[in-house]
């Protein structure tokens, strides 16, 4: 196994990876996420795989079938003017599949982001993780993750 920069063979594969994450949303929070769904299109991933500011990484096994990926993104900090300004390597997306956990292969392509965040330059890595999805945040924590800040919603009655 290895990790590469995604390319166009790659998009029916990562399509079928962003239909389980979806899922997972789905069945958390079915008042946000529609089932059957997923978050980009082919012509968005084709874009995305050129583009350098956002990164798309795979994990392949040896005979290059796409087992997880990592949809990044390089942002550049202060979103404000009272912030310090730095380099953010932002993870969009990150899944294996369901049928490969268990290799290591989420700790794999975490460690060689953090290593590409260094790279580039970047202060840290982050990622937004929705609460109900404990495994994530369980798998992240491990990673040496910690919460940053936390978003809070109030639902309103339709």
């Amino acid at each position: 196994m290895y990790i590469r920069r995604a390319i166009a063979k790659d998009i029916p594969r990562v399509k079928e990876l962003l239909q389980q994450v979806l899922e997972i949303h789905a069945d958390i929070r079915p008042d946000v996420f529609i089932h059957g769904t997923i978050k980009y299109t082919t012509e968005e991933l084709e874009e995305m795989f050129k583009n350098d500011r956002k990164p798309v990484y795979v994990m392949v096994s040896d005979g290059d079938d796409v087992l997880g990926y990592a949809i990044c993104e390089i942002r550049e900090q202060p979103f404000s003017n009272n912030m310090v300004p730095f380099k953010s390597f932002f993870i969009d997306d990150l899944c294996v599949d369901q049928n490969a956990r268990g290799q290591h292969i989420g700790e794999q392509l975490f460690e060689f982001i953090k290593e590409k965040a260094k790279e580039a330059g970047c202060y840290e890595v982050t990622l937004n993780v929705w609460e109900g999805n404990d495994s994530a945040r369980h798998f992240y924590e491990k990673m040496g993750m910690k919460p940053k800040e936390t978003q809070m919603e109030f639902i309103l009655g339709h």
